[in-house]
């Protein structure tokens, strides 16, 4: 338990050579997202994954949260974790916190790795996205009227079901995936009700110059395709990826696939690096 920017966050380290990996979690999960890619990741680098506020073993506060609470508490963390800038990881709502941190504290970043942030704002203005925004509403609505009346477990089921993963996909997961889904439930009411949760001032990116991925699945939900082109347009040196067959979370579904593409691209950046350091030394 590490206390970052007044509040207390669970954070688990692995590894200890080559450089720092911070790994972000999205709506409804918490550190334990990244089981099946982070002690892999860990083999070449240090790797620290935290549940966010309000998360499972995280500090739950009693005021209503936002992102910029979740970006602060990043911020703090990776100034309390490591001595430079991290290549920074997230997916899903994770990912909106990498790109706001990206936009306000570029200098704490060292590459930046994000998936299918679900910035719906970005194409609220697109009308060939209006009937999917439609239904997208209507489904998030659903979640959020089973919470508000405190029914949290029939809320996560809607979640699951309806949103993240399709019809019987609740019954599928593990009793200890369904408990965290469950617990964390508050939460999602907190994103809900943060109206700059899900959107972004895309010039705000413009100053970010570090290398970036920007990757989505090819079997997900169509609304994140027009998203994830909005974004990578909107940083200069984001370069992107799709992972076959992928849906919403890639590095739990094809964790080798995924593992083998974040530890490629920061390979690629830590070499670049080694040469500049190389070539002033000269």
């Amino acid at each position: 338990m590490m206390q970052v920017n007044g509040v207390n966050l669970f954070t688990h380290t692995q590894g200890s050579s080559g450089s720092s990996v911070v790994m972000v979690h999205g709506s409804w999960g918490d550190h334990h997202n990244w089981d099946f890619v982070a002690p892999r990741l860990a083999e070449n680098h240090t790797v620290v994954t935290y549940d966010r506020r309000g998360h499972s073993q995280s500090e739950r506060l009693s005021s209503q949260g936002s992102v910029r609470d979740d970006v602060a508490d990043l911020a703090a963390l990776i100034e309390e974790t490591h001595s430079g800038p991290a290549n920074v990881v997230g997916n899903s709502f994770g990912a909106c916190i990498c790109l706001r941190l990206a936009a306000d504290r570029p200098d704490l970043i060292r590459s930046l790795v994000i998936h299918e942030p679900p910035l719906v704002g970005l194409i609220a203005d697109d009308p060939t996205m209006a009937s999917i925004l439609q239904v997208f509403g209507e489904r998030i609505g659903g979640v959020v009227e089973c919470l508000s009346a405190g029914d949290m477990a029939g809320g996560a089921r809607r979640f699951v079901e309806d949103i993240a993963f399709g019809p019987g996909a609740w019954d599928q997961l593990p009793s200890e995936a369904r408990e965290t889904f469950v617990a964390n439930a508050s939460t999602f009411l907190d994103e809900t009700g943060d109206p700059e949760g899900l959107t972004l001032e895309l010039a705000t990116l413009k100053r970010f110059d570090r290398p970036a991925l920007i990757t989505q699945g090819d079997a997900g939900p169509p609304m994140f395709a027009p998203i994830v082109e909005r974004v990578a347009s909107a940083i200069s040196t984001a370069s992107r990826h799709t992972f076959s067959g992928a849906g919403h979370v890639p590095h739990m579904t094809h964790p080798d696939d995924y593992v083998g593409v974040v530890s490629d691209f920061i390979a690629r950046r830590d070499a670049v690096e080694k040469g500049r350091r190389s070539g002033r030394a000269r």
